[in-house]
């Protein structure tokens, strides 16, 4: 009996020691990815991505060496993308060359030269040269109807301009947790100052800053606060700049757009404008010199935004591919060795014909929308 007993305890005691062992291990796991961050469902591979971004900022900047991250900044850095990493430039924006020159004035050269936008004039210590007038903006807004490239745009910016390009996105922002999403704003401003210059972009603005109700949730409403509290709180030098891009600009609340100061609309391109971008999707492509006309292809596309073009050029060429492709199957099925040989070597060079399949439908002009060109 008593032996029994003994092994019974002993029993007791091992599960007792095991489970305790299997806590410790489980609790060390969970501190360790939260890293004090109730945020800590991350995966292994957006924290190596974090880390990743980290270091080629640190091989970029030097300076930022010493600099120590909160972890709610840590997980921020999963929204940052370095001006090296962006494919976008100024010389694949067609059209916009206006837009792209004062965009150039009003956005890359505060990020470059941020002293001849301080307050005052650099001869003149006491700022009564320019009146404290030129200063950079806090905040940039494009706007227009959908596909006009105001995304495309933006990544151009950040590319041309050198600057680090946060993309913020709901998803990123908000939390379940409460107080928690104020926290994490916090961490972008917070971040942007410190690896600045920096473009703080925010597309589809409208669905994220839209006009304030007494309808709104708490937690929304407290958002907005938080947000524009802190975008009041950067510094004026033109270092850190807020970028959205909307097309409704009409939901955006007053409040935010006045901190948006300089407006650019990217409208629906004209027949100049979609002749350079027509040009620029064409670029690599090899076309026939006998049977493709681009001024017939431009003046049939009236109304098309910069994305219909670049669709209606990729089905043109998808179009000649599978040309290509039925020829290939059916010479190669042919038992008669001469017509096998014949198969052709390459995808034939693109004809005006090819893009008359898209054109039929999109190009129609809406009623009461003739003569926009």
């Amino acid at each position: 009996m008593g032996r029994s007993i003994d092994l019974k305890f002993i029993a007791d005691l091992s599960v007792l020691v095991g489970t305790g062992i299997s806590v410790y291990y489980l609790v060390s796991r969970l501190l360790n990815e939260s890293d004090g961050n109730p945020l800590f469902g991350k995966s292994k591979e957006a924290r190596q991505k974090q880390s990743q971004t980290w270091e080629n900022l640190v091989a970029m900047r030097p300076q930022l060496q010493d600099v120590r991250l909160s972890s709610y900044e840590r997980n921020v850095l999963g929204s940052v993308v370095l001006p090296q990493d962006i494919e976008v430039s100024f010389a694949q924006v067609g059209g916009l060359e206006d837009i792209v020159e004062e965009l150039t004035e009003s956005v890359i050269c505060p990020l470059t030269m941020p002293e001849l936008y301080s307050s005052g004039s650099s001869s003149d210590p006491s700022g009564m040269a320019s009146g404290g007038l030129l200063t950079a903006p806090r905040g940039v807004l494009l706007y227009g109807p959908p596909g006009c490239g105001k995304t495309m745009v933006a990544k151009a910016l950040a590319k041309e301009s050198g600057a680090t390009f946060v993309s913020l996105r709901m998803s990123s922002i908000l939390d379940k947790w409460y107080g928690e999403s104020n926290k994490i704003v916090d961490a972008v401003f917070s971040l942007a100052n410190k690896i600045q210059p920096c473009i703080v972009f925010i597309d589809e603005i409208d669905s994220f800053l839209r006009e304030r109700a007494s309808s709104d949730h708490e937690v929304t409403a407290m958002l907005k606060a938080e947000f524009m509290t802190l975008w009041d709180g950067l510094t004026s030098n033109g270092r850190v700049l807020v970028l959205g891009a909307t097309n409704r600009m009409a939901d955006i609340d007053s409040a935010f757009l006045r901190r948006l100061p300089k407006r650019f609309a990217i409208p629906l391109p004209g027949p100049q404008e979609r002749r350079a971008i027509l040009n620029i999707l064409l670029q690599g492509s090899e076309l026939d010199a006998k049977d493709f006309d681009l001024e017939a292809i431009v003046n049939a596309t009236r109304n098309m935004s910069g994305s219909d073009l670049k669709e209606l050029c990729r089905d043109a060429a998808l179009t000649a591919a599978r040309e290509y492709i039925r020829q290939k199957r059916r010479l190669a099925n042919s038992d008669d060795p001469l017509t096998a040989s014949a198969i052709p070597k390459g995808i034939r060079p693109l004809r005006t014909s090819d893009f008359h399949k898209n054109l039929r439908i999109e190009a129609r002009v809406p009623l009461g929308s003739a003569g926009l060109d």
